[in-house]
């Protein structure tokens, strides 16, 4: 373990600082020889947890808007008011944390210099990209159908900057909750895969609550999770994933008008459709519960590998 000429303990890579494509390794916690992970780290990542989940609630039930969403709808001013408020809290949380631990928000894949920078953009092609050969698939194949377009004039500008704002609260909201100091915390405990497992599972049972959630479109959103932590371990940040997740959201719910996880949107650019058996179209569930989005995931696993070589977020910080 290398030190500060101060004797302070660095805060550098040891076993996986290595630069790709020339890009600076945006995490740094180190790897390896950590100490035990003990009551200390259980009450941080207590008063994280609290401040994250269990404070803005009193919040949201004073403005009327849904804990838990119910119905099958969506519209851009209830769901951007709710995830900004989501966004507030688990920022606050990280930052009190990092205080508490007099870590900077690189160590949780979180560096504030980068917001919005070449990863974020990247991973929003990506997010598109990759949605959409779902729907083309299945066109090509004739079970999905492009009906007319619903929007026309200014109405399409404006709802595509909604609906972009409020899958960017969302994202921010859920990577910060479940793939950053969440993240950190237990690979500490446990190292990043099983911890990245665990926290995909969580991930996906929250939306459980989804009334139209199908089984295939839970068991996708547990790939999606892990597709998103093997993103923040090459790129050693949670920016691609911010990216992809925000584009992949708006294309589906916006873009070609389909459910996102069981949730229709109010004011999407195409009507479409779809015939065809649940487990092939997705059913209620959209596109992403389609049996195709596992392979389309698989694919983009095998993309981000060959784009990102090397493994930068540690395996268990310090």
């Amino acid at each position: 373990m290398s030190s500060e000429p101060n004797g302070e303990p660095s805060t550098k890579l040891v076993t996986e600082k290595a630069r790709v494509d020339g890009s600076d390794p945006s995490n740094t916690a180190r790897s390896g020889g950590s100490q035990p992970w003990g009551r200390p780290d259980r009450i941080r990542l207590f008063i994280w947890a609290g401040i994250a989940f269990l404070l803005p609630v009193p919040l949201l039930l004073a403005l009327h808007l849904q804990v838990i969403p119910t119905g099958s709808v969506l519209t851009v001013q209830t769901e951007f008011q709710a995830k900004a408020i989501a966004v507030c809290f688990v920022v606050l949380a990280t930052w009190i944390v990092s205080r508490i631990e007099k870590r900077p928000l690189d160590d949780y894949g979180i560096p504030p210099r980068q917001v919005f920078g070449r990863r974020f953009w990247e991973g929003s092609v990506w997010g598109f990209a990759m949605l959409s050969v779902i729907p083309l698939v299945l066109g090509v194949s004739g079970n999905f159908r492009i009906d007319s377009i619903a929007l026309t004039g200014g109405a399409v500008f404006r709802y595509a900057l909604g609906w972009a704002a409020v899958f960017l609260a969302l994202s921010i909201a859920e990577e910060f909750a479940f793939r950053g100091y969440w993240l950190f915390s237990l690979s500490r405990r446990m190292r990043f895969w099983p911890a990245a497992f665990f926290l995909s599972a969580v991930f996906a049972a929250a939306h459980l609550t989804n009334s139209q959630e199908t089984a295939l479109g839970i068991a996708e959103v547990v790939a999606t999770g892990l597709l998103f932590c093997l993103t923040i371990r090459r790129t050693g940040n949670l920016w691609f994933a911010v990216g992809f997740h925000a584009a992949w959201d708006w294309a589906e719910t916006f873009f070609y008008g389909a459910p996102d996880s069981g949730l229709l949107g109010v004011g999407r650019f195409l009507n479409t459709s779809v015939r065809g058996p649940s487990w092939l179209t997705g059913g209620s569930a959209g596109p992403e519960g389609s049996v195709i989005a596992f392979f389309v995931l698989l694919f983009c696993a095998l993309l981000v590998h060959l784009r990102f070589p090397r493994a930068i977020y540690p395996d268990r910080p310090v």
